[in-house]
């Protein structure tokens, strides 16, 4: 799989094919071993996987650029398959101006204002749950919660929502290359593309909500009105998937890990950094790409300008450098500095939403759940850029 070419190994791994998307650990360990920096043959790439390169070019945001894309696809060679997003696929200062708006529209005063109403939900959902005892812990719950709250909290009409699963699939295949995920995720692109625009302007929008809040930001002389309709499509492309991705992800490690879910039961002061732990193991965002703006120098093998690099969060996050015992699932682990929501300027800005869901529907799952126990064997749900699961069927024990 390995070879060293002069001064840079270099590797034959596909990081899209369906075998590493299946099972990607044997291959982060591979590419982490093989260096600080890989040149990937197959694509003409670099790659870091290991924890202090991957956070050191997220930090250093002047070197590695995100507005010539955070997929493989090069904005500034190829036209994208949808307008740039101006927050996730812009450097400043337009990326500083937008930040701005969603950092204020996200505060933590903002987060406890929903609290009670995801909490709410989450308590309705998981008694319902509770009641049937059997379910899809992917439908049934991740899923359903995510489609329900955080569509409610930006203000979006309850009909049409499922076109937000596709969608956010088209938006994550699309970070890889144009291949069969990308090609099956794009398979109905133009209505769900259409919906998705439909939903992102002010007239949509329910009052009082995350996005008329955009809106006002428009108002405020901050945003331009099209920018506003912009933001709401990042929120609805970005604020969907991960979370089911991530909450189903949690499901799976408590079904796997019995015995984790009893210390969270015993110690419900836990949940939080217990689903840090999960974003840490189990990453729901495995990758995202930057792309050099001149010639640098990683542990003494040089990247030329204008050059892609794939990073591996995922593998950063299980990296034995940073991490004692990396492969083991600890909810008493103190897993801050994983790299899922990225770190620098383009941390994710909607962490904190992600958050909140967790804890309510942990929250609510610790009163009620003595345990989870796997019916069957899960399914995963292959993308080029999330790591989740399509089917957890799920019998739980009451308390």
């Amino acid at each position: 799989m390995m070879d060293t070419t002069a001064d840079r190994p270099v590797s034959a791994i596909d990081p899209f094919s369906h075998e590493f998307l299946r099972d990607p650990y044997p291959h982060h360990e591979a590419l982490r071993e093989a260096g600080p920096v890989v040149w990937l043959e197959q694509y003409g790439i670099w790659t870091m996987a290991r924890h202090q390169e991957v956070r050191d070019s997220l930090i250093d945001w002047q070197t590695y650029c995100s507005s010539a894309g955070v997929g493989l696809s090069d904005f500034r060679k190829e036209p994208p398959w949808r307008p740039p997003s101006i927050i996730l696929e812009a450097d400043p200062p337009l990326h500083t101006r937008t930040r701005a708006v969603l950092t204020r529209i996200l505060s933590p005063a903002a987060i406890r204002i929903l609290r009670d109403m995801f909490e709410r939900e989450a308590e309705l959902l998981v008694a319902r749950l509770v009641e049937q005892r059997e379910f899809d812990g992917v439908a049934d719950l991740a899923e359903a919660y995510s489609l329900k709250v955080f569509p409610d909290a930006v203000g979006i009409s309850e009909d049409g929502r499922e076109n937000l699963l596709p969608y956010g699939s088209m938006v994550f295949n699309s970070f890889g290359p144009r291949n069969d995920l990308f090609d099956r995720a794009t398979a109905n692109a133009g209505p769900v593309r259409d919906w998705i625009m439909s939903k992102c302007s002010r007239a949509a929008l329910a009052p009082g909500g995350l996005g008329m809040q955009i809106f006002e930001a428009v108002d405020s002389g901050e945003l331009s009105e099209p920018e506003a309709g912009m933001l709401v499509r990042s929120f609805l492309s970005a604020g969907i998937d991960t979370t089911v991705y991530g909450l189903g992800n949690a499901l799976y490690c408590f079904a796997r890990h019995p015995e984790q879910w009893s210390i969270l039961r015993e110690n419900p002061n836990l949940i939080r950094g217990a689903f840090e732990e999960v974003l840490r193991f189990e990453a729901p965002v495995q990758t995202f790409f930057r792309t050099t703006t001149k010639t640098v120098d990683v542990a003494g093998v040089r990247l030329g300008d204008g050059e892609k690099v794939l990073l591996f969060l995922a593998a950063a996050n299980r990296d034995p450098r940073r991490w004692d015992k990396p492969d083991v699932f600890d909810v008493r682990r103190r897993a801050t500095g994983h790299m899922t929501f990225g770190t620098g300027i383009h941390g994710c800005v909607g962490q904190a939403v992600a958050r909140l869901e967790s804890e309510a529907i942990f929250g609510a799952l610790t009163k009620r759940v003595a345990s989870f126990e796997l019916t069957g064997e899960p399914t995963p749900r292959l993308n080029n850029t999330l790591r989740g699961l399509d089917t957890l069927p799920l019998r739980i024990v009451p308390v």
